[in-house]
């Protein structure tokens, strides 16, 4: 069964949004909502969710029914709270209504520990992921398209999960992030990409929102070379949308590491295919869906990018 992504080309984000949110049944009338965006930094977009996107989508989910919005953020690359506030983060839920929850601040009560039976986890001691995740009705999730030079290659859907866990175990402070970045795995001089696909087993998402009306083609995730594909892409399957946004980073010509090798083969997604996140299993299971006659032409060149490998 094939997995529809949308997409739009548009410069317009409030008009691009809700023309993709259109597309679902969100379900979400008294429900408790977890966002995850991209604060990982105070660097502008497309270093760091656009205002004008986590407003829309905010405003688009009070408008449907939702209970309750919770914003779950923690920076690996600056403060949370100080991140917040200069992304104007924090002066857009006073005015909406929605809360911010900063993960560093959450005592060890506040996560669930994610540890496989079978021990069968390239992470040594599992990890922590926020209650705020675990706990919520449904999660939404917008990320921005980017390259990633610490070792993540590329940094989509599966690379923004790393945000919803703790950088550090506040019982006795075991720093996940310095074995996210320093890890050895099977040989792998990284194994960072390996980590953050099982990263993304703790939980499944209603939808994924790709804010690619901009985006850096190679460095990344805070700096890069700037690109404009002018286009909004939603799905509600990971692998499906980090393909996608991978064959379109190809598209612009980027780095070696993004551009070797056919897309499934990437890390990221060879990974988390085989731990059967979400429902996609090869390019053949995406079926791209372009909403406008002028997002057919980019549709079809990522299409054949996809198939090509």
């Amino acid at each position: 069964m094939k997995t529809d992504v949308f997409l739009i080309k548009t410069e317009d984000r409030v008009e691009g949004i809700n023309a993709l949110l259109d597309q679902y049944s969100l379900e979400i009338r008294d429900k408790n909502i977890a966002l995850k965006a991209n604060y990982n930094s105070a660097d502008p977009y497309p270093a760091s969710t656009h205002i004008d996107t986590l407003r829309t989508l905010v405003t688009r989910l009070q408008k449907e029914g939702a209970k309750e919005i919770n914003l779950g953020a923690r920076s690996g690359m600056g403060v949370t709270w100080s991140v917040l506030m200069k992304m104007g983060v924090e002066d857009l839920a006073d005015e909406l209504g929605f809360r911010l929850v900063n993960l560093d601040m959450l005592s060890y009560e506040k996560f669930t520990k994610i540890q496989k039976e079978d021990k069968k986890s390239s992470w040594k001691r599992g990890f922590l992921i926020a209650n705020v995740f675990k706990e919520a009705d449904k999660i939404i999730q917008t990320c921005n398209l980017k390259t990633h030079r610490f070792g993540g290659h590329f940094t989509l859907s599966l690379k923004n999960s790393v945000g919803m866990i703790a950088k550090r175990n506040p019982w006795d402070r075991y720093d996940y992030m310095a074995e996210l970045h320093h890890s050895k795995v099977q040989r792998m001089v990284k194994a960072q990409r390996i980590l953050i696909a099982e990263i993304n087993e703790a939980y499944t998402p209603a939808l994924v929102l790709l804010d690619a009306i901009s985006g850096f083609k190679n460095q990344g995730p805070e700096i890069g070379e700037l690109i404009q594909p002018g286009l909004l892409i939603a799905g509600t399957d990971r692998i499906a949308i980090d393909a996608v946004g991978v064959a379109l980073l190809r598209s612009y010509g980027t780095t070696p590491e993004v551009s070797q090798g056919k897309i499934f083969e990437q890390e990221q997604i060879a990974w988390a295919v085989k731990l059967g996140i979400d429902g996609v299993r090869s390019v053949q299971d995406i079926q791209l869906k372009p909403l406008t006659d002028k997002t057919k032409d980019v549709s079809e060149k990522i299409d054949a990018i996809l198939s090509a490998g």
